[in-house]
């Protein structure tokens, strides 16, 4: 029997643990596991792009487990009442090739992406920022919102999106949060005048400048999420000449992150690195810092092991994926109806 976390196993585990405290959690996972970075094996997504949007699978293994996720893109869909973003994830043993958990990812993948822009802040960003914009106030926002909120500080929130139905949704949702001052900015420029940190999280599949150099300030911390697949940006190039870029992993952030709008040996930083101490974090008080987060296999990877370790007892249910034959040579036994599926009972296959 396999392990299953669907939505409903999440939802119930996130009635008896705060959001921000899974968040904090998940980041703790995914810091871990960026400090053992050579140990995985690493490649780019495989992407199958569409003029509507994008399906990609996401696979990587640290040699002991390998996991994988499945991941869509479809920014329109939101016009047909679905969800622009979907995702499962299957958690799998190396030595047997066997599965051992499969999760929904799609909410899952909101609070990594919330831990994952919370621990690269925890570097980049000046251990004084209280206040961040927020630009795109969509499915994302409230996750990032809290994230920031409760871990790293942030007290004043100034929200922006150029559908203000979206931005009034999330100043309804923060309502829950009311040592978070929240105000519903006019326009990107006044969302970002003073802020100490930036996060544009937008989600238009075209080449956007959501945010120009002309809004930059000195210390600040952008943090841009939305753009991460080829053709979509959220910033001008003139930003990233103007920041230092750490990027999650280089050969996939080069065509898919804002990088991909700059010259192939446009210097950036793995995020890695700076976890490590191999490269700087923050470097002065005065230094304009960019973390182009696209979302990383690695980070799916941490997710999947802290949903197999806090909701693997208690809130999953076990699905018969992998037959259990009693004569593991025997398998037309299993297609023909199964007469001897296994001399171990169900219930004892399933607690095994």
């Amino acid at each position: 029997m396999l392990k299953y976390i669907g939505t409903q196993e999440l939802q119930q585990y996130l009635a008896h643990h705060p959001l921000e405290q899974v968040i904090g959690e998940l980041s703790t996972y995914i810091e871990a596991d960026y400090r053992r970075w050579p140990q995985f094996e690493k490649t780019a997504r495989l992407a199958a792009h569409s003029t509507l949007g994008v399906i990609e699978l996401m696979p990587i293994s640290d040699g002991t487990l390998y996991a994988f996720k499945y991941v869509n893109g479809h920014p329109r869909n939101t016009h047909q009442g679905l969800l622009t973003v979907t995702a499962f994830g299957v958690l799998a043993d190396v030595d047997t090739g066997y599965p051992r958990l499969l999760s929904e990812l799609t909410l899952s993948t909101a609070l990594r992406t919330a831990a994952t822009s919370v621990l690269a802040a925890r570097y980049l960003a000046r251990r004084d920022s209280h206040t961040m914009a927020l630009v795109g106030n969509g499915a994302q926002s409230e996750f990032q919102a809290i994230a920031f909120h409760a871990l790293l500080g942030i007290d004043e929130l100034r929200v922006f999106d150029v559908d203000p139905g979206a931005s009034a949704k999330l100043c309804r949702n923060l309502a829950a949060y009311p040592a978070l001052r929240v105000i519903q900015a006019g326009s990107v420029a006044e969302a970002v005048r003073g802020a100490d940190i930036v996060t544009t999280v937008t989600a238009d599949k075209r080449r956007s400048t959501v945010l120009d150099a002309g809004l930059l300030e000195a210390g600040m911390h952008l943090n841009a999420v939305g753009g991460d697949c080829p053709g979509k940006t959220e910033l001008a190039p003139a930003v990233l000449e103007a920041a230092r870029v750490v990027v999650e992993f280089e050969p996939q952030s080069r065509i898919e992150g804002e990088v991909q709008q700059m010259p192939a040996d446009f210097p950036v930083t793995e995020l890695w690195s700076v976890l490590t101490g191999a490269a700087p974090g923050r470097t002065s008080a005065q230094e304009i810092t960019l973390f182009d987060s696209v979302g990383f296999a690695l980070e799916d990877f941490s997710a999947l092991r802290y949903l197999d370790a806090h909701l693997g007892h208690g809130f999953h249910q076990s699905i018969d994926l992998i037959p259990a034959p009693a004569d593991a040579k025997d398998l037309y036994r299993v297609a023909l109806g199964g007469s001897k599926i296994s001399s171990v009972p169900r219930a004892a296959r399933a607690n095994a």
